[in-house]
Order: structure tokens, then sequence, then C-alpha cells
């Protein structure tokens, strides 16, 4: 749009000078002069049409009124605000300031001479009004009036008519738009309700079995230390006594958990803030006592190397991803390899992160590694930008190490 207003603001400014620029008054010549470096440099405020369509226009306007330019110039600029203003009043004020503005450009140069006139030139007979040759106009004064004027309306008309269409194709993409962006948050919903559906289903059947299972481990606990205790007061029955209470504690525990869990299943709302980081399943030194002394209680042979230092700073995300991480590997041993010894070293600062290595060797019962605990806790150290790693070694000694950095 910019070389083609700027050519015709050019075209009427140099036929202003036309014949003899230097048969001009001396304040023409400075009007001309200004005008043509005006011609070059005016079209570039179409630049700001988009952001501000009004004050261009206006712009524009003022610019073919105090200069003998084309109205092209405006009437870019007219499309451009009926196309991205829809107020009625502004499109009427616009339109109405955009007929006038070009019935004074056309009108103006229609009443120029012959010689200094665009209109008069579309008019002569060919051969005429140039290399000297006197021009020989057609039409009457009156004639080329009316043309321009009625050429100045049909021009407006059309300017118009091109800033609607736009206008209404925008705002057909527009509805198009919403229309996708309804259905996209339709199928999102429905997608949601069909996964709450699946969740509730998922959270009723855990809690018919689950949690029902552990609630008969921990009557069947109980009852194991009522029977204890009526073995008298020997270490024997004091020791089945100690474990049926540790059995019936734990039990319990699980049982709390598993309607933790089944609750997060009905509830996905308040499920962020039970996920959420805690001092019960964050690393801390309690919580690290509570895994080690659990699993010393469960009778496994629990070797540990602690080195903390600042483990208060610890980012939160990553201390709970380090708690699961010891609870994982402990479990993981516990369940894959029950009765071998198992060793574990945490090793907590700033300047290394968290690392953590827990090993036991391999029994006939299985190899460890083969659920999808340790999958699942890979996933989640690698979302942190950490590293696990899991396997057996030449010596069939099962290995987990862990590194997390100080901050998620």
């Amino acid at each position: 749009m910019i070389p083609v207003a700027m050519f015709f603001c050019l075209l009427q400014t140099a036929y202003v000078g036309n014949p003899s620029f230097d048969a001009l008054p001396a304040a023409t010549k400075v009007w001309v002069s200004i005008s043509m470096i005006a011609a070059f440099a005016a079209p570039f405020i179409l630049r700001w049409r988009d952001a501000h369509p009004e004050p261009v226009f206006w712009g524009c306007a003022a610019l073919v009124v105090a200069f003998p330019f084309s109205p092209m110039l405006m009437l870019m600029s007219l499309a451009g605000v009926i196309a991205r203003r829809s107020d009625f009043r502004r499109t009427v004020r616009v339109s109405a300031a955009g007929a006038i503005i070009c019935l004074v450009a056309e009108l103006r140069d229609a009443r120029r001479p012959a010689e200094s006139s665009v209109w008069h030139q579309l008019f002569a007979e060919p051969g005429t009004g140039i290399d000297d040759v006197p021009i020989v106009v057609t039409a009457s004064d009156a004639t080329i009036a009316v043309t321009a004027a009625a050429v100045a309306l049909i021009e407006t008309a059309v300017t118009i008519m091109i800033g609607l269409h736009i206008r209404s194709k925008a705002r057909l993409n527009e509805a198009d738009a919403r229309a996708q962006a309804a259905q996209h948050h339709a199928a999102n919903l429905q997608s949601d309700l069909t996964s709450q559906q699946l969740a509730d289903a998922i959270a009723a059947e855990a809690h018919d079995t689950l949690a029902h299972s552990l609630s008969l481990i921990a009557l069947n606990a109980s009852a194991l230390q009522t029977e204890a205790a009526r073995l008298g007061d020997s270490p024997e029955a004091r020791e089945l006594a100690r474990k049926a209470e540790d059995i019936r504690r734990q039990a319990a525990g699980a049982l709390d958990e598993a309607h933790s869990i089944i609750n997060m299943l009905r509830d996905p709302a308040q499920a962020w803030e039970q996920l959420a980081p805690s001092t019960d399943t964050s690393l801390t030194r309690e919580s690290l006592d509570g895994l080690i002394v659990d699993a010393r209680n469960s009778g496994m042979l629990l070797n540990t190397w602690i080195d903390i230092k600042q483990l208060s700073d610890l980012d939160e995300q990553i201390a709970k991803i380090a708690y699961r991480a010891v609870q994982e590997g402990l479990t993981n041993a516990r369940r894959h390899a029950p009765g071998e010894p198992v060793s574990l070293e945490v090793g907590v600062a700033p300047e290394q992160g968290v690392h953590i290595h827990i090993s036991n060797p391999a029994n006939d019962m299985g190899e460890s590694g083969g659920g999808f605990g340790l999958p699942g806790l890979t996933a989640r150290v690698k979302s942190a930008g950490g590293t696990c790693q899991y396997g057996l070694d030449d010596r069939r000694v099962f290995h987990i190490d862990v590194t997390l950095p100080w901050r998620g």
C-alpha cells in the first residue's frame, strides 16, 4: 500500500508544477517542493494503521487537504478504520468525512488549469498536452467536475464496502475460532467427566477390596496380639506380641493411606493439596529415621551410611522425591529379597545435591525391580532433573542409584 499511495501522491503533485515550475509564484514553488517531499514520507503513516486506525485516518485526511495529494492515501486509511472498529457512530463519522475529503481532493484537481490537472489530461485528445503540443480538452469543465465528483463518491463507496467486507470476514473467523474453542472445551469436559467416572469406579473397587483386606490384616493382628498375651510373660510371647502390634500398626497406617488415595481419586480438587510436600512425605531427619526404624522392625538387616548437610534448606519437591526414592528402594528390597542384608547410603549437601544408593543381594525368590515402582520412580526423578539407575551387577547384587539436584 505504501508504494501505491506514494505513486498517487506524487502524480497529482507533479501535475501542479506543470508545464513550467519556474513560472510558478514563489509561494507555490515552496508549497509544491514541500508537497514532493511529503509525498515520499506521508504514506509511511500507514504502518500504524493496525494499532491506531482512527488517528491514522485523520492524519491522512489532513495530509490530503493540506497538500495536492490524491485521496488514495486517505481511502486506504478509511478502509482500515471501518475494518478494525465496529462502532456504528464511528463508521458513519469517518465515512462522511472520507466522502467529503475525497470530493474536495478530486474537485480541487478538476478545477485547476488544464495543463496542471490530471482530470483534464484524462479528457484530452490523444497527442495533445505533451511535447509542447497545446492540450485540447474534449469535455467542458462542468462535465469534468461532475465526473470527478461521481468518481469520488464511487471511490468512497467501494472503500467502505471493502472495509465492511474485511470486518465481516474477521468476525466470521472470530466466530469460527470461538466455536472451535467451545467444541474443544466441551471435548475436554467430556474427557474430564469420563476420567472422573473411571476414577470413581477405581476408588469404589479399591475401597471394596484393598481397604477391606487391610482392615482384615489389622483385625487379625489384633487377634494375634490377644492370643500372644494369653501365652504368658515369656520372651517368645512378648516378641510375638510386639510383632503383632507392629503388623497391626502398619496395617492401620496402610489403611489410612489407602483411604487418602481413594479420596484423592474421588475429589481431584483436593488431590493437588494432598500431593503437595509435607513433613511426613519429604526427606527430613525424622522421616528418614522413621523409614529406617520401620524397615528394621519388619526384620530387615539394614546397614546405613548417612551424610546430611543443610537438609532443611533442600527444595520441597526434591525432598519429596528423595523420600519416595528411599521408601521405594527399601520396599523393593523387602518384597523381592526378604531376609537379605540391605545397604542404604544417603548423602545430602548443597554442593552435590542428593545421592541415594540402595543395594541388596538378589535371592531365589525373584529379582528386584520387576514391578512398576522403580520405572515410576525413574520418571519422577527425571522430571526433577535427576537420574535414576537400577539393576543387577555381576555378583547378582541389585543396586538402585538416585541423584537429584539441590533445586528442582
